[in-house]
């Protein structure tokens, strides 16, 4: 079986390593996504945003494990404190400004006509995250894509492998459904295979010219 590790910078070592999933099990992952968008997207606006922001609550509670495990990943001494303070600020500025950016926009409204554009979500988002800042990176995706009624499948890069598992385990553990915002584990060919398919309804990709 294929496995993607994180070698730490710290002292060389395997820190972490997960088996790569299969195009077949990759695909099931998004077939779970795209049956719980619809479900997603009907839950008012307001219990979308309160159930990210009680993700990233929990996140917050688990900085005492997510602190160090990004020192041993990716070498960003302790001292820093992670990502936490950007990661915070970005998720509750999505929140303030959600009812406003996704509320339609009233063209006419007449005794002949009733004309507005209607915010629709996109259905399901891959969030492909890099090393850098894998935390406030992804949330900058993940954040107003949940909101906004989209389910979300997260690729991090090998360097930090265990920040999309973290992140969903806290969100899942806030209360987000398992299948509406899920972590995967791909080699490069089999990410290349699902979006080539048009697997995603919308990419965000952060990474190298060569990725």
């Amino acid at each position: 079986m294929a496995m993607i590790q994180c070698i730490s910078p710290v002292d060389g070592s395997v820190y972490a390593e997960r088996p790569v999933l299969t195009l077949e099990a990759a695909t099931a992952v998004v077939a779970r996504a795209r049956q719980a968008q619809k479900g997603w997207a009907k839950r008012p606006l307001e219990e979308r945003v309160q159930l990210v922001l009680k993700g990233v609550a929990r996140l917050n509670e688990m900085a005492g494990e997510v602190v160090p495990e990004l020192a041993w990943m990716m070498g960003r001494p302790v001292r820093y404190g992670g990502e936490f303070k950007g990661f915070n600020e970005r998720s509750n500025y999505v929140a303030n400004v959600a009812a406003e950016a996704l509320a339609p926009i009233e063209i006419e409204t007449s005794a002949a006509f009733t004309r507005r554009i209607a915010r629709e979500p996109h259905g399901v988002v891959f969030v492909i995250a890099p090393w850098n800042y894998p935390y406030m990176t992804a949330i900058n995706t993940v954040a107003p894509a949940l909101m906004a009624g989209n389910t979300v499948i997260i690729k991090h890069a090998a360097q930090t492998l265990l920040v999309g598992e973290r992140m969903v385990r806290a969100f899942v553990e806030a209360g987000v459904p398992e299948d509406v915002f899920q972590n995967v584990f791909l080699d490069h060919q089999t990410s290349e295979q699902l979006i080539a398919t048009g697997a995603f309804n919308f990419i965000n990709f952060t990474g190298s010219v060569a990725g």
